[in-house]
C-alpha cells in the first residue's frame, strides 16, 4: 500500500479552480516532489493531504486512512511543515520542542532530535534570534517530533543561502534514511533533481507529468541543448526544420538550439553542407530547469 494516495482531488474557492483532478502516489520510503509555478496548486494539494483542507471531489489517504475524518490517527503518522508557519518570537528551542511533543501519546526524544539536527547548542535561544537556517531546522524538528512514518515539507528553503540550503537537503536525505517518507514542495529544480525519486510536475491545477527527474528531462523535447556562436549567420526557419528541433533562441549573437540527440547530428551536417564554422560550439543535457520550462511554459 501506498503511504500517500491522491485520488481525482478537486478543490475550488469560489469561482477560481485551486485543484482540479490531481492524482498521485507516494510510496513507502521515497523522496516525492511536488514542482509547479505559484499558484498552480501545491500547497492546497499538500493541505489537503495534511487533512487542513477538506476537499470538494476526490479522495485522500495516508497510510490507507482518511486525513479528515480519521485527523487524529493521521497527525500520529503525518508531521508537516508548512510554508507560512511561524512561532511565537520569544518561545526559545527548548519550549518549541517540549510543547510540540507534549501533543504525541508517543513523542520521539526531543533532545536526541535536536542534537541530530544541529540544534543542541540552541536550546535556550529564542526563535526571533535564530537565523534562518536554524529556524528551518526547528521546522523540521517540530514536524519529526511526533515520530511519524511521513512527513510534508512545503517550500523548505525559501530564502536561504546557498550554504544552509544544501546543509538542509543533507537532512532531508538523512530523514528518508531514518525511514521516514517524503512528500516535498519546492520551486528549485536543482533541489528536486537532487533530492527526489519522483516528481508530480503540478500547473493550473492538474498533474501535467509525473517521473524521475531523469524521466522528466528525457520526454522533454528540449532534451540537449546547442550552443554556438555562428561566423556565418544561420537561417533560423533551417535550424527548426532539424530532425527533433523543439526551438531556437540568440542572444548577443550566441545561439541555442534545443532538440535531441538526433538534432546534433543534423546540425552538425548543416554546418558542413554550408561551410558554416560554429564557434564555441557546445552540446549538453538539459537540465531539469529546462524540463519544467518545456512543461509548464517558460513565460511563467
Amino acid at each position: 500500500m501506498p503511504m500517500i494516495e491522491v485520488q481525482d482531488l478537486h478543490k475550488a474557492y469560489g469561482e477560481r479552480k485551486a485543484v482540479d483532478g490531481v492524482t498521485f502516489t507516494v510510496e513507502e520510503g521515497e523522496i516525492f516532489g511536488i514542482l509547479g509555478p505559484n499558484g498552480a496548486g501545491k500547497t492546497t494539494t499538500v493541505e489537503s493531504v495534511a487533512g487542513l483542507r477538506v476537499p470538494d471531489a476526490g479522495t485522500v489517504r495516508v497510510a490507507g486512512l482518511d486525513p479528515v475524518a480519521r485527523h487524529t490517527e493521521v497527525t500520529r503518522l503525518l508531521g508537516v511543515q508548512l510554508q507560512q508557519s511561524r512561532l511565537q518570537a520569544k518561545l526559545t528551542v527548548r519550549e518549541a520542542l517540549e510543547l510540540y511533543a507534549s501533543f504525541h501519546e508517543r513523542p520521539a526524544d526531543w533532545r536526541a532530535l535536536a542534537e541530530r539536527l544541529g540544534l543542541d547548542d540552541q536550546l535556550d535561544t529564542r526563535y526571533a534570534k535564530l537565523s534562518g537556517g536554524r529556524k528551518q531546522r526547528l521546522s523540521i524538528a517540530l514536524a519529526l517530533v511526533g515520530d511519524p512514518r511521513a512527513v510534508v515539507l512545503d517550500e523548505l528553503t525559501t530564502g536561504l543561502d546557498p550554504r544552509a540550503r544544501r546543509d538542509t537537503w543533507a537532512l532531508v536525505e538523512s530523514i528518508r534514511d531514518g525511514g521516514v517518507t517524503v512528500l516535498l514542495v519546492t520551486h528549485f529544480m536543482e533541489e528536486a533533481q537532487r533530492l527526489c525519486d519522483r516528481l508530480a510536475v503540478i500547473d493550473r491545477g492538474r498533474v501535467t507529468a509525473l517521473d524521475t527527474p531523469a524521466g522528466l528531462i528525457g520526454r522533454s523535447s528540449a532534451a540537449t541543448l546547442v550552443s554556438f556562436d555562428a561566423g556565418t549567420p544561420l537561417d533560423r526557419a533551417d535550424l527548426l526544420d532539424l530532425p527533433g528541433a523543439a526551438g531556437v533562441h540568440t542572444s548577443d549573437g550566441r545561439t541555442v538550439l534545443t532538440g535531441t540527440e538526433a538534432t546534433v547530428g543534423a546540425f552538425v551536417r548543416l554546418l558542413a553542407r554550408r561551410a558554416v564554422t560554429a564557434h564555441g560550439l557546445r552540446v549538453t543535457d538539459a537540465t531539469l530547469d529546462d524540463a519544467y520550462l518545456d512543461l509548464t511554459g517558460a513565460d511563467q
